[in-house]
């Protein structure tokens, strides 16, 4: 079933926007017989949008499955850890100075790999690995900079205001560096699904695993790091999308899948299938203007979560 979201949603990407196309010339284009509109239109702007959307809703979900195994917590996302928070105050503050689009990509790697570096040195310290001291100093610095973000804001004028709320929305405009984010995903996938049986070792409890001889400490940092880098990744390509990486690995298991043997593959394909459709209909809803992803995510994501919990139980 979750199988036949991806063809779907990718197909629904292809053929919605400001210049509508049957699945008839959606495949001509694909195979490049003409060289006419829709075919330039299909391999410049919407094929490299819908994959950005797709690879970085995959890296949102799987990012925020491995958090939830990290701290054996449901609710967890990608942002609790205060790597978007770094990542947006370094993109805000770019956008401030005039910077382009290059150094504010730049401007946003380097804030979010200064707070990877901030949570990890504080949370691991000494080599003790405290998963709640972690979580708060995540907390913490999402606080901190989330003042910052507010004073970023405010001293900003005119379009620089918009262009920040885009990107503290999510705006997949502008993605580059779409390889190396598929890269990313298929490995840390791929090795993620391999030692999915360590995942749910942990999800049963830290005294359990270390009974059964699972070096807790490892896996913890590991599943940090793995985690940071999808994030950092994501919001290379986005922005600051949120809720896809709270709600659809928590889908996922009100559906009844626990095993992170198949919950890992089920919630990168999954996010990336919705985050498609929550683009489309950002690129659609308003056309020929187009809204931020972000909004669309809560949109879509909020009644089908809240169905979900109470069908549950």
């Amino acid at each position: 079933m979750l199988l036949c979201t991806v063809p779907l949603s990718l197909g629904f990407g292809l053929m919605n926007g400001s210049l509508p196309l049957t699945p008839i010339e959606v495949w001509y284009a694909l195979l490049g017989n003409n060289e006419d509109t829709a075919t330039e239109v299909l391999w410049q702007l919407r094929l490299p949008r819908v994959l950005a959307a797709f690879v970085c809703g995959g890296l949102l979900a799987l990012s925020g499955a491995l958090l939830q195994a990290l701290l054996r917590n449901p609710l967890a996302d990608p942002y609790i850890l205060g790597i978007s928070g770094g990542a947006a105050v370094g993109a805000l503050a770019a956008m401030l100075l005039g910077a382009g689009l290059a150094t504010t990509q730049l401007s946003s790697f380097t804030g979010a790999l200064l707070a990877i570096v901030a949570v990890f040195g504080l949370g691991f310290r000494h080599g003790e690995r405290n998963i709640y001291r972690l979580l708060l100093t995540g907390v913490v610095l999402s606080a901190g900079c989330g003042a910052l973000i507010s004073l970023l804001l405010i001293l900003a004028q005119g379009e620089q205001v918009k262009g920040m709320l885009f990107w503290l929305m999510g705006d997949l405009s502008y993605s580059q560096g779409l390889p190396f984010a598929w890269f990313v995903l298929l490995a840390v996938g791929l090795c993620a699904t391999m030692l999915s049986g360590g995942l749910d070792v942990l999800a049963g409890g830290l005294d359990k695993a270390a009974v059964l001889g699972v070096a807790v400490g490892r896996w913890q940092a590991g599943l940090y790091f793995a985690a940071a880098v999808l994030t950092v990744t994501a919001l290379q390509l986005g922005g600051s999308i949120g809720f896809v990486g709270l709600m659809i690995p928590h889908a996922i298991r009100l559906l009844g899948v626990s095993a992170h043997r198949w919950l890992i593959p089920s919630s990168t394909l999954l996010g990336g299938s919705f985050l498609v459709l929550a683009d489309t209909l950002a690129r659609m809803v308003w056309s020929p203007l187009q809204l931020p992803v972000g909004i669309f995510t809560a949109l879509l994501g909020v009644p089908v979560l809240l169905w979900l919990l109470s069908r549950r139980s």
